[in-house]
């Protein structure tokens, strides 16, 4: 169960919100609030798991709300104006819904943030013992692209380079690259160890896709790679030899 606020300071458009989330079984609704400074009075008594936020609001918007929050739940934008979509995927809100919104499309959002407050929920949970690690651990993970989360295989993935606050996933399986907001610490994290490894503060290389090796670079494919000079090691832990 997903515990979530609406936040409209239009009552008709708040009242619409609040029947939408009725009709969704996974959802509880812990409070209606018509601005965001009542909307923050609620967070210090209360724990929310997913906030559904108009835009345009006197005050306070709701995009300056979410910068405002230290500790942040799952957004899902709901607005009039389809000029802030930008701006929400900068936030890495959940979904960014335009008004007015057909129950379908705002179901399939409460989906999306569903999905994704399950797989942080995973990463916080206690580790495994390093056996039942080795049999359980899943072989892909999930990345929000354009608002949706897309599953990524690690036996996909040829190498990963670093966009500042972006991440662009290079893949086997396609000549487009995935980019998505995650940074290169977030994504050594995620991926494994025995698999990948860091080869560049920019670059994270899958080991097997490896197919020859200079001093200063290695090559998958046709694409050459820098190896950083903090990283020279890491061309032993790939050959088995000194570097």
């Amino acid at each position: 169960m997903l515990r979530c606020m609406a936040i409209d300071d239009e009552p008709l458009a708040l009242e619409l919100l609040e029947d939408n989330i009725s009709k969704v079984p996974f959802l509880e609704l812990v409070a209606s609030c018509e601005h965001p400074l009542e909307a923050m009075k609620v967070l210090e008594k209360e724990s929310v798991d997913l906030i559904f936020l108009d835009i345009q609001m006197p005050g306070l918007t709701g995009l300056q709300f979410i910068q405002s929050l230290a500790v942040k739940p799952l957004f899902i934008l709901i607005t009039a104006y389809e000029k802030y979509a930008l701006e929400g995927y900068n936030l890495d809100v959940v979904d960014y819904l335009v008004k007015p919104v057909p129950l379908d499309r705002f179901i399939k959002a409460c989906h999306k943030a569903r999905e994704l407050f399950e797989l942080r929920n995973n990463k916080n949970l206690t580790p495994a013992s390093p056996i039942s690690s080795a049999t359980s651990a899943p072989g892909y993970f999930f990345v929000n692209v354009d608002y949706s989360l897309l599953k990524i295989t690690f036996s996909d993935i040829l190498w990963i380079e670093s966009l500042k606050d972006y991440a662009k996933i290079n893949l086997k399986s396609s000549s487009k690259p995935v980019v998505t907001r995650m940074s290169m610490k977030q994504l050594e994290e995620t991926l494994p160890a025995d698999k990948f490894i860091r080869v560049h503060k920019s670059f994270i290389i899958a080991k097997d896709q490896v197919t020859a090796i200079r001093k200063n670079s290695l090559f998958i494919g046709t694409m050459e790679v820098p190896v950083g000079e903090n990283y020279r090691e890491t061309i032993a832990q790939i050959t088995g030899k000194s570097a």
